[in-house]
């Protein structure tokens, strides 16, 4: 990405950057210049206080922390805790299982739709 387009998309404000590159196909998460420290979900300042962040392309790789099933009429669904492999934690679906267990490797996509999302997959063995 060039300075110019950097520029615009940092315009935006993260939340809608972040919306931006998911809406290109793209999972990226934020890095402190400094210190490379990773932070997600897009903020304007890294938990400890640095402001000159910038947007990586995550590794897509993580780790099941915690996972959840809701069970409902139309269907059960999962809730998980992913501990993504650059550090941060975050919550997701995954997709194409019931549940996982604590521990287990998972793999990040981008899931298209109106609203496009992170979604993980179970790693292949």
């Amino acid at each position: 990405m060039d300075d110019q387009t950097s520029t615009m998309i940092a315009a935006q404000g993260p939340q809608a950057t972040y919306e931006a590159f998911l809406a290109e196909g793209r999972f990226m998460i934020q890095r402190a210049r400094r210190t490379g420290e990773y932070v997600f979900y897009p903020k304007v300042m890294s938990p400890s206080g640095e402001t000159e962040l910038e947007w990586v392309e995550a590794s897509g790789g993580g780790t099941v922390y915690a996972i959840t099933v809701n069970r409902r009429r139309e269907g059960s669904y999962n809730v998980a805790l992913v501990d993504l492999d650059e550090g941060p934690r975050m919550m997701t679906t995954i997709t194409g299982v019931e549940t996982l267990p604590i521990g287990a490797r998972v793999r990040a996509r981008v899931e298209p739709g109106e609203t496009p999302r992170v979604v993980f997959e179970p790693e292949e063995r």
